[in-house]
């Protein structure tokens, strides 16, 4: 008797999330206009709450949280953090390669996806992998790097609520994979 050999192909549809691409890469950019408060701070897009974080001043992170978009990245853009790898949010300073910096990005992710347009969109990539091209790899040259903005995107895709608390990293540049 023949056996018949099959091969399979899998296949991966990859999203690259960018706010020049369709829907629902588009939405899911942390340029989009999708409105969430994080301890008691409104703000209309995560970009804007990124580029506060830029910010010592607790007033001027109020008002850089308010923009949206390109308004948002070019408020925050002449900042110099990187030369102390220092951000600041509520009056209180953060190590850029701290544990506490990556449980405030994920409270803030926790908050957007209440947001029921950017939770839409994002239930909208299930089975893709998801990219984000015109990111930045290394931490210390950008306040979000393109695996720390994709894998909390995918994790709460996936899972739902990223977690509070995160093991101890003694200093080491965190490469965190919620998977």
């Amino acid at each position: 008797m023949e056996r018949s050999s099959k091969t399979f192909k899998i296949c991966r549809i990859i999203m690259d999330i960018g706010s020049g691409n369709g829907y629902p890469s588009a939405s899911l950019s942390n340029f989009a206009p999708h409105p969430f408060e994080i301890d008691g701070v409104k703000c209309n897009s995560m970009e804007g709450f990124l580029q506060s974080l830029k910010f010592e001043s607790v007033e001027m992170q109020r008002f850089v949280c308010t923009l949206v978009g390109k308004a948002a990245k070019f408020k925050g853009k002449k900042k110099k953090w990187y030369q102390k790898q220092e951000l600041y949010w509520n009056g209180k300073t953060y190590k850029r390669s701290s544990n506490e910096y990556q449980e405030l990005l994920n409270r803030a992710y926790n908050c957007l996806y209440k947001n029921e347009g950017f939770a839409k969109a994002l239930r909208a990539t299930n089975g893709c992998v998801l990219e984000h091209s015109i990111g930045k790899n290394k931490q210390s040259e950008t306040v979000l790097t393109k695996q720390e903005f994709c894998s909390r995107l995918t994790y709460l895709r996936d899972r739902g609520e990223l977690p509070e608390e995160l093991p101890e990293n003694n200093g080491k540049e965190l490469e965190l994979k919620f998977e």
